[in-house]
């Protein structure tokens, strides 16, 4: 898959049907909150990584990457 293809990928998504709604990784079962508090919490992402395989790395990167970008905007 090519960056532009896996860029254009939902990367989290939150569907009733899945975890009641609660916006998870795309194409798994764990929430995005459990993410945050694994880094809340001082764990490495690889340790998340190790917990949740079923998450990529590139989805984790990818999601980091936006809430980055959205804060900034949100801050000037």
């Amino acid at each position: 898959m090519s960056d532009n293809v896996t860029m254009k990928r939902k990367v989290i998504v939150s569907d009733p049907e899945v975890m009641g709604g609660t916006p998870c990784f795309a194409d798994t079962r764990v929430p995005v909150q459990t993410l945050l508090d694994y880094l809340e919490a001082g764990d490495s992402i690889d340790d998340f990584l190790e917990g949740f395989p079923t998450v990529k790395r590139t989805q984790l990167i990818q999601f980091l990457e936006s809430a980055t970008e959205r804060m900034v905007a949100a801050a000037c």
